[in-house]
């Protein structure tokens, strides 16, 4: 696929609806596609619904970088099981996710960078990860020599892999398909059927379906869905603008940023760009539900936010979105099919700006096509991923802050474990439900 998934991306998944499986899944993200995946792989019968599109949303809207570097200490190992799963299923569909091993590298133009990424050496070495510290002349060199701006020193780690977004989840969930799970596209899920405090199945605009589990994984909308069963939890959207150039040269074969911009090498010859240090806030009721928690994270970090006074008609947290529905009503999800907010056309062009600035022997990259997505964030820059406390059979994985395409399959392997009752392998601690409400200091990750 050489365009973005949208509204006009035509449908692939039409399978017939179930009376009755094992797990429904709600969103048909990077997330939502590798847990079907796994548990169709352990025999059970799987149902995903997708709203709109197979990632029609943020899972093929982000930059396609598959890093370790970086992360959340807590997601590490997630991260680097994830890491593995990738190059698995790359091989397991012949190559289509487009994984390829291209390493990600962070150029430091300061002093407070320089020691960011001195801190991370350690973590990498705990980990036994392969993160090295480069020279500026290094740095340089990466580059091929393209390089035109001087950057004091960087941070690389070669096993780091990219993948292209616009293939990739499809691929998976073509894959799944093929091994048992159910997916239907255009097909929102409206309500839970919840009876004494327990999951039995999901309400869809196509019908109701039995389930046992039901795990949501609806990103930028997760939020909002459970909003309507009493479920609250602190999740807020955050545009980011991203751009494809036309085929250039090759100066380096992986991912990489520095303060203000990130690049990522593709398939097609061009170049993935997008700012660093830009996102948008559309205000909505929820900026102001969830002000309190977010504060720490907005007093560092609110320089790199362009805030604007709504969210557009038919967003999540729209003004006029609403927030109670019956199940026999058209629901919002059915009203934004695919979440498309508009890309920022003045980002669009520092990106081509700051491209010619860094990399100047190149020139000033054309732009093939621009586009934007909603990014599901929460105040400490980790997901929930867990057992939603007081209604049990429900699942709740939302919140990646814009990492979640990396650590997806990571992620999806361990709900398929939490929805069939085995221990998940990791330490979930840091991503329970409970830490917005048991009284615990939120503890902010990595932003980037």
């Amino acid at each position: 696929m050489n365009e973005p998934i949208t509204i006009n991306t035509p449908v692939q998944f039409q399978d017939p609806l179930p009376q009755s499986v094992d797990v429904t899944i709600i969103g048909g993200g990077v997330i939502g596609v590798f847990a079907a995946l796994n548990l169709a792989r352990a025999g059970k019968r799987v149902l995903l619904c997708e709203k709109g599109r197979i990632a029609g949303e943020q899972s093929s809207r982000n930059w396609g970088w598959i890093r370790q570097q970086g992360r959340d200490v807590a997601e590490l190992p997630i991260m680097m099981r994830a890491l593995a799963l990738w190059h698995e299923v790359n091989a397991e569909t012949n190559g289509a996710c487009g994984v390829q091993t291209g390493g990600t590298c962070y150029m430091a133009s300061s002093d407070a960078a320089e020691e960011e990424n001195a801190q991370w050496i350690k973590i990498a070495a705990e980990h036994n990860l392969d993160s090295r510290l480069m020279s500026g002349g290094e740095v340089h060199d990466h580059f091929e020599g393209h390089a035109t701006r001087q950057w004091k020193s960087g941070l690389i780690t070669p096993s780091d892999a990219r993948a292209e977004p616009w293939n990739a989840v499809p691929t998976v969930a073509k894959l799944a398909q093929q091994k048992g799970t159910l997916i239907r596209e255009n097909c929102a899920v409206r309500a839970l059927e919840i009876n004494a405090g327990c999951v039995t199945g999901v309400v869809t605009e196509a019908g109701r379906v039995k389930s046992e589990r039901v795990i949501l994984a609806a990103g930028a909308w997760s939020s909002l869905f459970a909003r309507r069963h009493g479920i609250r939890f602190p999740q807020l959207t955050l545009r980011g603008t991203v751009a494809r150039t036309a085929s250039l040269p090759q100066v380096f074969n992986g991912s990489a940023c520095d303060e203000k911009l990130a690049i990522r090498r593709r398939q097609d010859g061009g170049y993935t760009l997008a700012l660093v240090d830009r996102h948008s806030m559309f205000i909505g009721p929820d900026a102001f539900r969830h002000a309190k928690p977010y504060l720490p994270l907005l007093k560092s970090s609110w320089r790199t936010l362009s805030i604007w006074p709504a969210q557009p008609h038919g967003f999540p947290d729209g003004w006029t979105t609403p927030r109670k529905w019956s199940e026999d009503e058209v629901t919002p999800f059915e009203v934004t099919r695919v979440l498309e907010p508009k890309p920022s056309q003045a980002q669009v062009a520092r990106m081509a700006k700051r491209f010619a600035a860094r990399f100047a022997g190149l020139g000033k990259p054309v732009i093939k096509t621009a586009w934007a997505g909603m990014i599901d964030a929460m105040p400490d820059v980790v997901p929930i991923v867990d057992h939603v406390p007081g209604c049990d059979g429900l699942i709740v994985a939302t919140g990646m802050s814009g990492h979640g395409f990396g650590i997806g399959p990571g992620y999806g392997e361990i709900l398929a474990k939490l929805a069939t009752g085995a221990q998940p392998g990791f330490d979930l601690s840091r991503f329970r439900f409970s830490r917005f409400s048991d009284g615990s200091t939120l503890e902010i990750g990595p932003e980037l």
